[in-house]
């Protein structure tokens, strides 16, 4: 029998076979931690940005209850309760029918829906936005009562003398914000928006006044 072919030569072929197997192993082992190291430094420095830590994973944004440049609510305002509030909703679009779409949506909730028209009725012109929600001083926490149920109206204060509430609906709006998501609580104070102008800084705009009657067509 050859050297080669005893068993002790093969349990030595064995032994170096395991340790290059090994070695193989530590080396691809070494070599990774290197490179998670190399990695691990570039993240930390700031000299590298991996694509899964440039993904937004925050949570959306939660529904703000005005626009910025609205006037903020009063201090220590609290909501209205919905069946006290008379709300005029007004087609500031060429949508057929969202006025009165509207107007079902917030009936069912309990407001007082007083007209609903095409907002060059009432004296309004077009408006791109989610929603126009305009009032006078009596109607501040009315209005606020309203804009929660939109995503970020816009609040305009006019110089009408009582509590009333228009909402010209615009063409961002697709519907009003779930009820579960509306936030009010009737004993807590309106958030103040972020961005809002102090009500006694506001100079209210004229209320709108309806054109001089003509064949106007009815809102569809």
């Amino acid at each position: 029998m050859s050297a080669d072919r005893t068993p002790d030569a093969a349990r030595k072929r064995r032994r170096r076979h395991t340790r290059e197997r090994q070695a193989v192993v530590f080396g691809v082992l070494l070599g990774g931690l290197a490179v998670a190291a190399t990695g691990a430094a570039a993240v930390y420095s700031g000299g590298w940005s991996p694509p899964f830590l440039s993904r937004d994973f925050s949570s959306p944004e939660p529904t703000g209850l005005a626009a910025e440049d609205s006037p903020c609510p009063p201090e220590g305002a609290t909501p209205v309760p919905y069946g006290q509030v008379t709300v005029n909703v007004l087609n500031g679009t060429n949508r057929i029918g969202l006025a009165g779409d509207t107007a079902s949506a917030l009936t069912s909730r309990g407001f007082v829906v007083g007209q609903q028209l095409n907002a060059g009725q009432m004296g309004y012109t077009t408006y791109t936005g989610t929603a126009l929600i305009q009032f006078g001083t009596q109607g501040v926490a009315q209005a606020y009562t309203v804009a929660a149920q939109f995503d970020t109206p816009q609040l305009v204060l006019d110089t009408r003398a009582d509590a009333t509430v228009d909402v010209v609906v615009g063409s961002t709006y697709n519907a009003l914000v779930a009820a579960a998501d509306v936030t009010l609580q009737a004993d807590q104070p309106f958030p103040v928006p972020e961005g809002c102008i102090a009500l006694d800084q506001v100079s209210p705009v004229p209320q709108p006044t309806a054109p001089p009657a003509t064949e106007a067509p009815a809102e569809g």
